[in-house]
């Protein structure tokens, strides 16, 4: 049984009894789930993920009003339960790198822990220089309860509702970098004997190119750990991360390297010509960074920079 099912055994079974014979007046607003940082929370835990910062538990999200009057009672409350669940279980999962995601928070603090703001995005800046890490980490998990709504609606804005020209601004990003590094850098890099930058250049390019992908899928790219696990989920393109993995890891010829970036490449403008994103025909991606440009609305963000988000 995977933590998020453990966590979600453990709320039906005995969270939902506690808060309700203790607090009943918060059991038609408060939320609660797993969500945010730790394998636990993308489903993607195993053997060797209790090692640290690992316990059984779950998050119980109060507005601000709700946790003010209620916030301290109900963390004791809370831990109570755990203790007596878990008599063995080792600390309290805490991180030295940040809190743990169990127990009381207010919802405003949890989406400001984890993307630095306290409500969904609301100006384009916000969308767009955001890190992507820090959405998946906002809306990954499962929320269990939340009859109030309101984490889930800042959760749902973020999951679904970033405006397309901020979309269509990342992917024309991602295009241009993949093709300086990858199409362009990566055989410069080894005729000036650099091996090194070489290197450097092929990882810059499939870090770019699990963005985009994650970008073309409607889905954000989690850190950096994970991306290749969550990779092989999506729906398009999953099955590059084995292609895309291999440039890094396998000893392969220069050749060999180079015609593996060539083949997604090939792929991903097959997808945007498909979808209206460009009409043009070459196959090294940076023209067609342009001309997914020219189809954002914005003026603001169509005068940025194409390298810029």
């Amino acid at each position: 049984m995977q933590g998020i099912e453990k966590s979600e055994k453990f709320f039906r079974e005995k969270g939902l009894g506690m808060i309700g014979s203790d607090f009943p007046e918060l059991l038609p607003r408060i939320a609660a789930g797993l969500a945010g940082r730790g394998s636990e929370c993308f489903g993607f835990d195993d053997e060797f993920s209790q090692d640290h910062d690992f316990t059984t538990g779950f998050a119980l999200w109060l507005t601000d009003e709700d946790e003010k009057k209620y916030g301290f009672q109900l963390q004791r409350a809370y831990n109570a339960l755990v203790k007596e669940a878990f008599p063995d279980a080792p600390g309290s999962g805490e991180s030295k790198l940040g809190p743990s995601e169990h127990g009381v928070v207010t919802i405003k603090d949890f989406y400001r822990r984890h993307t630095g703001l306290s409500e969904a995005p609301r100006t384009w800046q916000e969308w767009l220089y955001t890190p992507e890490y820090a959405f998946a980490e906002s809306t990954n998990g499962k929320v269990f309860a939340d009859n109030e709504g309101t984490f889930s609606r800042i959760r749902n804005t973020i999951l679904y509702d970033m405006p397309e020209d901020v979309r269509l601004k990342k992917i024309a990003a991602r295009l241009i970098a993949m093709a300086q590094s990858g199409q362009y850098n990566f055989e410069r890099c080894l005729k000036h004997g650099e091996p090194g930058a070489a290197a450097m250049a092929l990882h810059e390019f499939v870090r770019n190119a699990v963005s985009l992908i994650f970008l073309l899928n409607f889905r954000f790219a989690p850190y950096y750990k994970w991306q290749f696990r969550a990779l092989r989920e999506l729906p398009f393109m999953g099955e590059s991360g084995i292609l895309l993995e291999t440039l890094l890891i396998r000893e392969q010829t220069a050749a060999e390297k180079s015609a593996a970036v060539e083949n997604i490449c090939a792929e991903i403008l097959t997808y945007l010509r498909e979808n209206g994103m460009t009409e043009r025909a070459e196959s090294y991606l940076e023209p067609h960074a342009f001309e997914v440009m020219k189809r954002i609305r914005s003026a603001q963000l169509r005068g940025l920079h194409v390298m810029e988000g």
